[in-house]
């Protein structure tokens, strides 16, 4: 099965994606800041994570950094889900190594999970990455 984090500072819509991506039968974790997200991703290396830029503690641009630039995390793939509309934001996330910028504002939850299904099924069962196993 495959694991999601999803790092959202925003209580309500963290939960709005939980219960949304729990509802198609994903194993979800949630990280409200940046620096609890990087945890979380060493603790449970999760299959795709959800990835939220305005955060408080470390933006998602500083943890994308961080997750690239490690060897353990560079190759799981981020979705960036951010209200930044602006062409600069998605140009730097995607350089940073995003493999989608999505703008919450302009899909559906149902919609925003399609895509992420989407991105998953571009990884072939060799590639994508199993979430570990508790220690």
């Amino acid at each position: 099965m495959s694991k999601i984090l999803i790092v959202e500072d925003d209580p309500l819509m963290a939960r709005l994606y939980e219960k949304v991506f729990k509802f198609e039968g994903y194993e979800v974790d949630v990280a409200l800041n940046g620096r609890l997200g990087l945890e979380k991703v060493h603790a449970g290396k999760p299959t795709l994570i959800v990835l939220d830029i305005m955060m408080p503690e470390m933006n998602g641009l500083e943890v994308l950094d961080k997750l690239k630039a490690d060897p353990d995390t560079k190759s799981i793939p981020v979705v960036v889900l951010t209200n930044l509309a602006g062409g600069q934001d998605a140009e730097a996330a995607l350089t940073k190594g995003a493999v989608k910028y999505i703008v919450k504002s302009e899909y559906e939850p149902k919609a925003i999970v399609n895509m992420i299904k989407e991105v998953l099924a571009g990884y072939t069962r060799n590639e994508i990455p199993q979430a570990a196993a508790p220690a």
